[in-house]
């Protein structure tokens, strides 16, 4: 089965003056506003597709994660995980750096970085951002 996810953003104005929203349309779950200045600056009250570039990595590893922790027989008691990803104005998007802390009982940190590294590869997220560099840092809680 083949899933399409939409999101749909509406802009007015130019870039450095003008502003958006971004509608999840596919969850119905929000409407968030977006700006350059967001983008370029930072902002707590405003996202940016960085930030929704994130929200796609930290969540499709803590999933590839999981299923790659079952299968090798230590399923997790809970994946907590990060993603950073930096932009640059004028240069875009250089990378995404992802930390993840997880309990997983009976595991040795040994197989946990090995398994981890092999999520963070195999996530279809990961996948998609190949033209970046992505760093991951896992700790056994």
């Amino acid at each position: 089965m083949t899933i399409t996810s939409e999101a749909s953003t509406a802009w007015k104005g130019g870039l450095a003056d003008g502003s958006g929203a971004v509608t999840l349309v596919s969850s119905n779950t929000g409407t968030f506003d977006v700006n350059w200045r967001a983008r370029s600056e930072g902002s707590t009250s405003t996202t940016t597709p960085e930030e929704l570039i994130a929200a796609a990595h930290s969540s499709c590893f803590s999933m590839a994660l999981s299923h790659a922790l079952g299968e090798n027989g230590t399923p997790p008691g809970s994946i907590e995980t990060t993603a950073s990803v930096t932009f640059k104005p004028g240069t875009g998007i250089s990378g995404s750096h992802l930390n993840v802390n997880a309990v997983v009982p009976g595991i040795s940190a040994e197989d946990f970085e090995r398994i981890a590294q092999e999520a963070k590869v195999g996530c279809p997220v990961s996948q998609a951002l190949a033209g970046i560099e992505i760093t991951l840092e896992a700790t056994l809680a």
